[in-house]
């Protein structure tokens, strides 16, 4: 099969095409034949080795974390697919490498595609939708009129937490350019605030929870409106304790995510609100509450531009490169 892999970390350059065996899969797995998968920050993060201590992947490495796709194969103990079935996901962290031909996936990680969506469209939505659940939903339980700020609104995250917010009855702000204003109004938000001109400290208070995509003084910042008992749940770190024991990892690498984010829970503590670091997980029994809110109107995909899988190099320097307007930037291998 063909792929865009990595045989060292390093920058875009380290990317190339390569052909491999094609997959087979085990058990409990589920092969599926790709016809889109998007690009995701994580994979620049990847690429670099930021993440090598945290995910010591075996390299060469194909890259990708999400994808949609048809079931060509099933195995042995597979109940919930069948071949044919149309598709899509995030694979397990250990199990990544979307940017290819063909891909094995747990069934438990698998979900069917939104009856509503095109493959392109459906390939943009499972990190993003993921972890736009994980933090709404299952970690900070928003609840009906509540207030949610959301940072980078027009970005692959937020144009889908946005959307998830509303739906749960909350009430939104987001940050975003003012030539986005009008799509994040669209996709939930009540107040946006401009980045470029505004800050958003000075214009919002006593929120009850944070999506923080931005981390740094972002985060800093964030803290600052939130009432007591409020939550800011972090997406660009610094990672915490609770996530180092998520993780299974070893004494020095929860020493070193501790230190990492200890003034950060500090400062939390001392306002009587609370930080706390999210890697989203894959999980299909979520894709499926979500292809439910897509096909019920709830929750749109916004795509930005669509590369061919022979640009895929181009494809990643140009979402690497802040390029795309907003939502996410996919690639389409049919």
């Amino acid at each position: 099969m063909k792929t865009y892999l990595i045989q060292k970390y390093g920058d875009q350059s380290a990317v190339r095409a390569a052909e491999l065996p094609d997959p087979e899969p085990g058990a409990d797995e589920v092969l599926v034949k790709i016809h889109a998968a998007s690009v995701n920050p994580l994979d620049f993060k990847i690429r670099d080795g930021d993440f090598k201590l945290i995910l010591p992947y075996r390299l060469p490495l194909v890259l990708g974390n999400d994808f949609a796709g048809v079931v060509v194969r099933v195995g042995s103990a597979v109940t919930r697919f069948s071949v044919g079935d149309e598709v899509y996901a995030r694979p397990g962290k250990d199990r990544i490498g979307t940017f290819a031909e063909l891909i094995v996936v747990h069934q438990n990680d698998l979900a069917h595609k939104p009856a509503t969506l095109t493959m392109t469209e459906a390939a943009s939505l499972p990190l993003v939708a993921l972890t736009s659940w994980q933090a709404l939903v299952e970690r900070a339980r928003v609840q009906p009129g509540q207030k949610v700020l959301i940072h980078a609104g027009s970005g692959g995250v937020g144009t889908i937490a946005l959307q998830l917010a509303r739906h749960l009855g909350a009430h939104v702000a987001t940050t975003a350019s003012a030539a986005n204003a009008a799509l994040v109004k669209e996709l939930g938000a009540d107040i946006v605030i401009d980045y470029r001109a505004q800050d958003f400290e000075e214009l919002v208070e006593g929120y009850d929870v944070v999506l923080d995509t931005l981390g740094g003084k972002t985060l800093e910042k964030s803290l600052r409106v939130l009432k007591p008992g409020g939550k800011v749940i972090g997406i660009a770190g610094p990672p915490d304790p609770d996530f180092a024991r998520e993780l299974g990892a070893n004494p020095v690498l929860t020493q070193v995510m501790n230190a990492l984010s200890l003034k950060t829970r500090r400062h939390a503590k001392r306002r009587g609100v609370s930080y706390s670091f999210l890697f989203m997980k894959a999980d299909g029994d979520q894709l499926r509450e979500l292809a439910r809110l897509v096909d019920a109107g709830a929750i749109r995909p916004v795509v930005d531009r669509v590369f061919p899988f022979e640009q895929t190099r181009e494809a990643m320097e140009y979402a690497e490169k802040g390029r795309a307007k907003a939502g996410k930037v996919v690639i389409a291998m049919m």
